[in-house]
Order: structure tokens, then sequence, then C-alpha cells
């Protein structure tokens, strides 16, 4: 039975950066002026890996792959009207609003679509081959391609709704991972080696059918890639392994 409102789940495993604590940090300070709840994984639980691995040596240096833990969050739905899974390297800033507000009952899930950011030309263009490369083989579903490449979402902010329930169809999120379907993904097959789960789930959200709502650029505002982050309630340091700490006052 649902018996609280909101939680926001993050997954901070394995070797993680410096700055990775600043923006848990700011995340859990985000949960207590809203009233959520918050919880950061910090030990493998699923500890998928691939049948018959097309990754390379580095990737797999954990002995599994660490992205694909974040589906641990599926399993709080039982517990929570809703759950947003935020990469631990996203920063929060001190005035954003409530994630949930703008959220209608009926949204199963929602994320922001990347080609929707206000993107600098290169990344532009960056996203346009990364789109043919992960996207364009994958004919059973619509991408609703334009000069941008696919509308897919950037899984760095996810929000999930009750309806996703459904299309889990009682598996445990080990389960679902393990789909049949699934295994060209995690095996990283073709252009897929590099892939996390951004791929997957993006697949998967189409294919299903499930009914989405794009966000607001804002909540997931790609930092180095957008223009100008300063409007932002969420900045995603999404290419900033080697930092130290975030460079908040430039922000």
């Amino acid at each position: 039975m649902v018996a609280a409102r909101a939680l926001i789940y993050q997954v901070a495993v394995g070797e993680r950066p410096a700055f990775y604590d600043q923006c848990i940090d700011s995340v859990s300070s985000y949960c207590k002026r809203h009233g959520f709840d918050h919880f950061v994984q910090t030990e493998p639980v699923l500890r998928v890996r691939p049948v018959k691995s097309a990754r390379s040596a580095n990737a797999l240096r954990l002995g599994y792959l660490p992205i694909y833990e974040k589906e641990c969050a599926f399993s709080y739905l039982d517990r929570y009207a809703r759950v947003a899974v935020i990469d631990a390297d996203v920063y929060v800033r001190e005035t954003a609003p409530d994630l949930f507000a703008g959220l209608r009952e009926e949204d199963d899930f929602a994320a922001v679509l990347e080609r929707d950011m206000p993107l600098t030309p290169k990344y532009r263009e960056k996203i346009r081959k990364h789109s043919e490369g992960q996207f364009r083989s994958l004919t059973d579903v619509d991408w609703h391609w334009d000069e941008d490449g696919a509308a897919f979402y950037n899984m760095g902010v996810m929000v999930l709704g009750q309806g996703l329930r459904e299309h889990l169809h009682g598996q445990t999120p080990g389960e679902f991972l393990r789909r049949p379907e699934f295994e060209r993904f995690v095996n990283g097959e073709g252009h897929w080696r590099w892939s996390t789960d951004q791929t997957l789930l993006n697949w998967w959200v189409k294919k299903s059918g499930m009914r989405t709502r794009n966000l607001d650029w804002k909540w997931n505002a790609l930092y180095g890639a957008v223009r100008d982050v300063a409007p932002a309630h969420f900045v995603h340091f999404f290419l900033s392994a080697k930092l130290s700490v975030v460079p908040v006052g430039r922000v």
C-alpha cells in the first residue's frame, strides 16, 4: 500500500568523483525543504552483467554494470506515490521548486527530452550523431525524428508514477533487467557498447506505450551542453568526472 508521497532515489556505488558528495548533499537539503524522503544506495544490489559482453574491460572493472543499479528504485513504487531517480552528479539549487508539483496523476513516467534543451551548436550536432547510433536501428517504435535526431529522454532525472508498475508485470528490478529483449543493450552490442541504461529505458518507455510527460529542461540542465544553466533548477555535471567541487558560483 502506498503510504508516503514522494521519494528521491540516488545511486553512488563503486568509485566516485569527490564532487558527488556535494551534489548528493544538495539533493538531501532539497528533500528536507520539500518534505520528500531521500535514499542513497551505496552498495550494489542487482549486479547486472552482460551474458555475452561486447563491452570494454574497463566497463566491467567492478564485475558488474553499476549504471543498472538505478532500477532498484522501481521496487519503491509499492511505498511511494512518486519516485524520482536523480543521478549522483546532479546539483540542486536552493531555489528549486517542487519537482512533483506539475505532474498529472496519470503520468507513468516523466523526464527531459535531450533535444528540447537550449543546447550549444556543438552539442546539438553530437546528439544528432548519438541518435543515429543508438536509436536508428530500433525501428519498432516511433522516435519522432527531426533535424535534431530522435526524441529521447536524458535519464539523469526521471520521475516514476504508480502507473509504471503495470508495465513491470510484477517483476522485480533484477527480473526486469534480465528480460530477453534487453539482453542486447546490457551486452553492449554494436553502438550500444558504450551505452548506459538510457537506451534500454528509452526503448522500453516507447515500446510499452506508457503515459509520459516531457519535463521542462530546467529540471536537467546538462552543464557544458546547455548554452546557459543560470535559469535551471537542477544542473547535471554529466561530463565532469575530473571536478573536485561543483563550481556553484558559476551555475
